[in-house]
């Protein structure tokens, strides 16, 4: 830890009767600290279970087991996360990534075939049913916490571009198909958000400062 720089504090008293060990405590929305990650040495159970392994100069050793629980308790872990971001998850890790919303029946094949698509490329995509005028569909989609919506008409169909809308900053303007998806997928493997989306962002900001 020291090496790393990373902060740290001491539990006197926390320490299990096996060996030491570094406790990640996560601090809840209303305050409550709960241990989630932890990873500690054993030196009981390789004794308990007479292990040993051959060195590189020949002589037994006994090693030291270590136990690492990335998340602890699973369903707490995700528990603090949900309730600490409202279910507003970053793009990489929202559970539907895009939402593609047809302006018509016309257009629902070639929603299907992009999503597909997407599918294929790794992204989490959905395709509204399209029962809902356009405003209740992105209504919907907004509620759901979906990052980033695509509505889709005949011109985009025509076209082969998709009407991106984000959740947090409102309509982006028109994309080829390619390039959203790849921008899409780059920014899920890198877990950031859109590169297109922080521009627009920042320029938004710029205009403000300069009101």
């Amino acid at each position: 830890l020291k090496r790393k720089g990373w902060e740290y504090g001491i539990d006197d008293g926390g320490g299990a009767f096996y060996g030491p060990k570094i406790d990640i405590k996560i601090r809840d929305a209303i305050g409550r600290t709960w241990q989630c990650s932890t990873v500690q040495c054993d030196f009981n159970l390789p004794e308990r279970f007479g292990l040993e392994y051959v060195s590189a100069e020949g002589v037994k050793e006994r090693p030291i087991m270590v136990h690492r629980a990335i998340f602890g308790s699973i369903e707490r872990f995700f528990g603090i996360l949900v309730e600490s971001t409202a279910g507003e998850f970053p793009f990489w890790l929202a559970p539907t990534q895009l939402k593609l919303l047809p302006v018509t029946d016309a257009v629902k094949p070639f929603c299907q075939e992009i999503a597909r698509k997407a599918k294929r490329m790794g992204l989490r995509v959905d395709v509204d049913r399209g029962t809902e005028r356009l405003g209740k569909q992105i209504r919907n989609a907004e509620k759901a916490r979906v990052p980033v919506m695509a509505v889709v008409g005949m011109k985009e169909m025509e076209s082969g571009s998709l009407a991106v809308r984000s959740r947090k900053l409102g309509d982006l303007g028109s994309f080829s198909i390619d390039d959203l998806l790849e921008e899409l997928v780059r920014a899920d493997d890198e877990a950031i958000e859109m590169t297109t989306i922080g521009a627009i962002e920042v320029k938004a900001e710029e205009e403000k400062s300069e009101e």
